[in-house]
């Protein structure tokens, strides 16, 4: 799945921890990080913490790859 903006990435989070059975405060928790922020996270907002969200993606187990291409190719923008 391409995440092309923060609400990309919410959804997924948001995704993996309802089907792993975790409420926000549990994952929060297990995660090591607030749930408001997770809240925020899920929600897409733009101003949270990279450090912290790369931290929540690695506690649910969700792999980010990136993909590097020309600028000639504007689709993918």
């Amino acid at each position: 799945m391409k995440i092309r903006k923060a609400e990309d990435l919410g959804r997924i989070i948001r995704k993996k921890r309802k089907e792993d059975g975790l409420t926000l405060h549990d994952a929060a928790a297990v995660c090591g990080v607030s749930h408001v922020f997770l809240s925020a996270l899920e929600n897409g907002k733009e101003s949270v913490q990279l450090n912290k969200v790369l931290k929540v993606t690695s506690c649910l187990g969700i792999e980010i790859t990136a993909a590097l291409r020309g600028w000639e190719n504007g689709d993918d923008r």
